[in-house]
Parts: structure tokens; C-alpha cells; sequence
């Protein structure tokens, strides 16, 4: 799964942008030029996301009980 990271929609020029992370950038090894292929998913999805799945936190990992299947054969 990619890194997340948080980052402010700036104008620039007449166009919005984004600005990458010193951090981010110099782990990833991205240089100025570069083409990358950017996902987006603003906050307030990532609130309705995390609600949806937050059902399962604290849940007990599954494991599957075999026993009954040997004795079938």
C-alpha cells in the first residue's frame, strides 16, 4: 500500500498544486522533472472510509479450525 501523506492545495498560477514532502520525496527518490502518478482522496473521505472498516478494530484475528476435515476422509 503507498505512503500517505497530507499536503495543502496551494494556486499556482491560474492551476491548484501540491508540493511533495522533503521527506517523502528523498524516501521515494523523486527528482525535479519527474513524472509521477499522483492519487487523491480528500480528508473527509478518509473520515467516512476509517467509519466503515472501524467495526472490525480490536477484533480477534480469524483462524480456521481444521480438525473437523480430517476426520471426514
Amino acid at each position: 500500500m503507498p505512503e500517505l501523506f497530507k499536503a495543502k492545495v496551494r494556486k499556482v498560477g491560474t492551476s491548484l498544486g501540491i508540493l511533495i514532502p522533503k521527506e517523502f520525496a528523498e524516501k521515494e527518490k523523486i527528482k525535479e522533472g519527474e513524472t509521477v502518478d499522483v492519487g487523491m482522496l480528500k480528508e473527509s473521505r478518509i473520515k467516512i472510509i476509517d467509519k466503515a472498516f472501524g467495526s472490525a478494530k480490536g477484533a480477534r484475528p480469524f483462524s480456521r479450525d481444521r480438525s473437523e476435515r480430517s476426520e471426514r476422509y
